[in-house]
C-alpha cells in the first residue's frame, strides 16, 4: 500500500470543521467526485465516487472516531482497498488544520500496476480546497455527530442539557 497524506488550514474552529466533516451525505454538495454517500450502519457508510467517466460504489468502516480529533476508516472491499484517518487540528490562527491521510492499494483489480496513489493524492488536494471553500463560506457547520467509535463500538453522544437563554446575575 501507499501512503497519501494531504493537509489544509480552513479559517473555522475545530468543533465546525469536524462537525461538518461528520455529515457524509453532504459530501457531493462540495466534493466532485463524491457522487452520494448513504448511512449503512451506526459506522458503515455506502460511497458512489466518479472521475470522468470512471464510477466506482463502495462500503467504509468507520473504526476510530473520536469528537474534535480524528476519524479513521477502512474500505470493506478488497480490490483496490484503502484505508485512512482525517485528522482536526486547532492553529495558532485559530483555524484547523485539516490533515487527511489514506493508504491505497497501487494495482489495478487485473493485477497491473496504476498511478493510483499520485491520482488519489491530487483528488484529496482537490477535494480538501473544496471543503475549505464550502466551510469558510458557510461559517458554521450545517450538523454533526459527537459520539466515538473505538474499535468498531459505537457509542452515541452524551445528550448535553439545553442553555439556558435568561442570563444569570450574581446576587450581591
Amino acid at each position: 500500500m501507499n501512503t497519501i497524506e494531504e493537509m489544509i488550514e480552513v479559517a473555522v474552529p475545530v468543533r465546525t470543521a469536524y462537525n461538518q466533516w461528520t455529515q457524509f451525505k453532504s459530501f457531493p454538495r462540495f466534493m466532485a467526485v463524491v457522487k452520494r454517500v448513504e448511512q449503512v450502519g451506526p459506522s458503515v457508510t455506502a460511497w458512489v465516487i466518479g472521475l470522468g467517466p470512471v464510477h466506482r460504489e463502495f462500503e467504509a468502516e468507520i473504526v476510530e472516531q473520536e469528537p474534535d480529533s480524528h476519524l479513521a476508516w477502512r474500505s470493506l472491499e478488497r480490490h483496490p482497498s484503502h484505508r485512512g484517518e482525517v485528522s482536526f487540528r486547532p492553529t495558532a490562527a485559530g483555524g484547523t488544520a485539516v490533515t487527511v491521510r489514506m493508504q491505497v492499494e497501487p494495482r489495478s483489480v487485473a493485477g497491473v500496476p496504476t498511478n493510483v496513489p499520485r491520482v488519489v493524492g491530487r483528488v484529496v488536494r482537490f477535494e480538501l480546497g473544496h471543503f475549505k471553500e464550502f466551510i469558510e463560506g458557510l461559517g458554521q457547520e450545517g450538523g454533526g455527530w459527537r459520539g466515538t467509535i473505538h474499535n468498531g463500538h459505537v457509542r452515541p453522544a452524551e445528550p448535553q442539557p439545553p442553555r439556558s437563554r435568561v442570563p444569570c446575575w450574581p446576587v450581591g
